[in-house]
């Protein structure tokens, strides 16, 4: 899931929450919003949580010079 479809999630869950006074007799409109909002949040922290461990940036290692190496050198 990518933090754009995440990011939508939390909107619509938002506007079925706070923005509409629909009723419905089987479904709790209000709980279908709050599933979303909590799917989109929890979403958005495994998509950073997983792009901070995919950014990480190892320098890169200096070759080590010996004593012999730089002899040969001269």
């Amino acid at each position: 899931m990518g933090l754009g479809i995440c990011i939508i999630l939390i909107a619509v869950g938002a506007i079925l929450t706070f923005a509409t006074d629909w009723q419905a007799e089987s479904v709790n409109v209000d709980l279908v919003g709050l599933i979303l909002m909590a799917v989109g949040i929890v979403g958005t922290a495994v998509y950073t949580s997983i792009l901070r461990r995919r950014r990480m940036v190892v320098p890169p290692v200096a070759p080590t010079v010996t004593e012999d190496d730089r002899r040969d050198l001269l």
